[in-house]
């Protein structure tokens, strides 16, 4: 694997670029990079649904430390459910993507006080070529009316899940358009939570993946019982 992350391109969208600040509900963008890694694992073949649970089916690393730590973490783990592990992975898997990013000069921490005693970090963009890429592809899939690559399809289907048509300066009646643009590509690609089982490995790995996502967006939201 080379590249950006799916993991990185989802939380560049949600920081804004000049305040370094989160746009959307921090524990929605938790999942959704808990979800994003396992969604790149499945797309490099190497975890697979399997009896109610996410697999291992080739141990071999992709090339990206903080994906390659979470194979491992799969391999050596007791089997889980893709709910169960979307959970157990999003707790720290922010901040080591943002010190991953901060160590490769795409944005800067930024350590601040507030009220004499609070220390806070925001990220302000330095290197905007790297969310520039990421904007151009989910911007090409929204207008062309074909669907994109597997990728950039993935990435789709995590911002509708996660409701960040707004990170995407898109607001009133373009949000809407743009949400019903999104979900067709994910269900085009077969990545939408609606999935068969008799389909290939990589569909309703991806699929349950992002069930579970929209299930824990949801109950973190209150949104539902």
């Amino acid at each position: 694997m080379t590249g950006v992350a799916l993991a990185e391109e989802l939380l560049l969208l949600a920081y804004d670029d000049e305040s370094g600040k989160a746009t959307m509900p921090r524990i929605s963008l938790d999942l959704g990079m808990a979800a994003a890694v396992l969604i790149e694992l499945a797309l490099a073949g190497r975890i697979a649904y399997a009896e109610g649970n996410l697999a291992v089916t080739d141990p071999a690393p992709v090339g990206e430390p903080i994906i390659d730590e979470v194979l491992a973490r799969v391999a050596a783990d007791t089997p889980h459910s893709p709910s169960s592990w979307v959970q157990r992975l999003r707790h720290g898997l922010r901040d080591r993507i943002l010190g991953d990013l901060v160590a490769r000069g795409v944005v800067r921490d930024v350590e601040e006080t507030e009220l004499g005693f609070i220390t806070v970090h925001r990220y302000p963009v330095v290197d905007a070529t790297v969310e520039k890429d990421t904007r151009d592809r989910l911007a090409a899939a929204l207008t062309s009316g074909q669907l994109p690559d597997e990728r950039t399809a993935a990435l789709a289907t995590l911002v509708a899940v996660l409701r960040m048509e707004p990170a995407l300066g898109l607001t009133g009646t373009a949000a809407d358009d743009a949400r019903r643009r999104l979900e067709e590509i994910a269900s085009g690609a077969g990545f939408s939570g609606n999935v068969s089982l008799d389909d290939s490995v990589v569909r309703p790995s991806i699929g349950l993946v992002v069930a579970a996502l929209g299930q824990a967006v949801d109950q973190a939201l209150g949104k539902r019982p």
